[in-house]
């Protein structure tokens, strides 16, 4: 499980810093969310070659939150059905400026659901 002060940043900021893979890049600013002490991120652009599939390939990267870069695994939630609609609400819960609302309810919808990936610590 992420410390407090990580689900706290991700909380608290609508955008994300996410590096997938172990190649060094530059991170990407995505939305993330929290539910029940878990973070889950989606994929808005359905591509093969983005960050959504680096980490299907290779599993790991990292976050971040603030000045602070958390290396993390990234994987298919097993649970991913029964927390759908959960995370579909954080979603629409947490992006609600006039800009963000058409993306939030895009962001629910199948095709997104299923680019759900959960990111967690990776073991010291």
């Amino acid at each position: 499980m992420f410390p407090e002060h990580i689900l706290a940043h991700i909380n608290t900021h609508t955008l994300c810093g996410i590096r997938a893979g172990t190649e060094p890049r530059a991170f990407l600013n995505i939305w993330m969310v929290v539910v029940e002490n878990r973070v889950f991120a989606r994929s808005w652009g359905l591509s093969e070659r983005s960050w959504y599939g680096a980490f299907l390939q290779q599993g790991v990267g990292a976050i971040q939150c603030g000045e602070k870069e958390v290396p993390v695994l990234g994987r298919i939630p097993a649970d991913l059905e029964p927390l759908g609609e959960k995370i579909n609400q954080a979603y629409l819960q947490k992006y609600t400026s006039e800009h963000n609302r058409p993306y939030a309810q895009g962001i629910t919808q199948p095709d997104h659901m299923a680019r759900t990936l959960e990111l967690l610590p990776l073991p010291a």
